[in-house]
């Protein structure tokens, strides 16, 4: 059995079984990468992967068992080069991020121009996608880090830490009626044509909540995964936005940001990676440069919890922001 076979079973399965596409991935030949899988299958005495004709069809049971664990195996690989990697530069390397549009957009502009100051040899790659892609991404390698509000079960093979809290905004035209009432309720804002994120993007199931524990039900007319896209058709006349409130730190023409932090339960944001994933010095420093609460310490305990309820029991004892 040689890596190089693992690797290649590995790639196949994440190219949809397309032999020819996985190839060009990765610069070599089709029949090369098919005549190693079959030296695999014909060693292991199982097929990994079923077939019509020359073509693969699907992933067999002992193959889906053979992957997970070659998957594994690929992962500690990467672990053990990301460690000479430390030892011989400490400061140069790559460094991949998945996150959502707003988070991208709005939370790490800053922190991300700060890091290629400090790590100019440092590579940097983000990936924007749903909480699903993200956890997905993440899980197998494609990022070293996910940073996501919504939909933490999708997250159960990575360690995600809090970062901070964070509200929502109604957004409306300067000549709306909202802007004239004194305090803004959730029975206001039900009265008008809501326009709001996707489900199960930006902390969405915390303004469903909201409305429901209310007895409302709201008309939501659009939604998008783009706070941009949701201010723009705010100014159309669609509804009134409901999006987070750092998306509305710059001043947007035509339009006006209410405070809405009174009527939502507040969200919270993490940043995340995968269990046993060998974390090089410049990737602390970005986890602390982003939540400035995970300094090295206790991203090291937290890896250290087993359970997401001994993870939950950690971070009930730090302190994180509300923005």
């Amino acid at each position: 059995m040689k890596l190089q076979q693992l690797r290649y079973i590995w790639e196949v399965s994440r190219h949809e079984l397309n032999v020819s596409i996985t190839a060009q991935s990765l610069y070599t030949s089709q029949p090369g990468i098919s005549k190693q899988i079959r030296l695999l299958e014909d060693e292991l005495g199982v097929e990994v992967f079923s077939r019509s004709g020359k073509h693969l069809t699907r992933v067999t049971p002992a193959g889906e068992a053979i992957l997970s664990i070659a998957g594994e195996i690929l992962r500690k690989v990467e672990s053990i080069k990301q460690v000479a990697q430390e030892f011989s530069d400490e400061h140069k390397g790559s460094l991949s991020i998945a996150t959502t549009h707003t988070q991208a957009r709005y939370a790490l502009p800053k922190v991300i121009g700060k890091f290629i100051a400090e790590y100019p040899e440092v590579s940097l790659h983000m990936h924007q996608g749903t909480p699903m892609q993200i956890s997905e991404m993440a899980a197998d390698g494609t990022v070293d880090f996910a940073i996501a509000t919504e939909a933490l079960e999708l997250f159960s093979d990575l360690v995600m830490m809090p970062c901070y809290r964070w509200n929502r905004s109604v957004v409306v035209p300067l000549d709306h009626p909202l802007c004239q009432a004194s305090s803004l309720t959730l029975e206001d804002v039900a009265r008008y044509p809501i326009v709001t994120y996707v489900f199960g993007f930006t902390g969405r199931s915390k303004l469903d909540d909201a409305f429901i524990n209310r007895g409302l039900t709201p008309k939501v007319v659009f939604t998008a995964a783009d706070a941009d896209v949701i201010k723009t058709y705010v100014r159309l006349g669609l509804g009134v936005g409901i999006v987070a409130s750092m998306a509305c730190e710059d001043t947007d023409e035509g339009l006006v940001a209410l405070d809405a932090s009174h009527l939502f339960e507040p969200s919270v944001t993490r940043i995340g990676f995968r269990k046993g994933t060998f974390l090089r010095g410049y990737m602390y420093d970005f986890i602390e440069q982003f939540a400035p609460h995970l300094k090295r310490d206790v991203v090291d305990e937290a890896l250290s919890r087993q359970t997401r309820g001994e993870l939950d029991e950690l971070f009930s004892h730090v302190e994180f922001p509300t923005i």
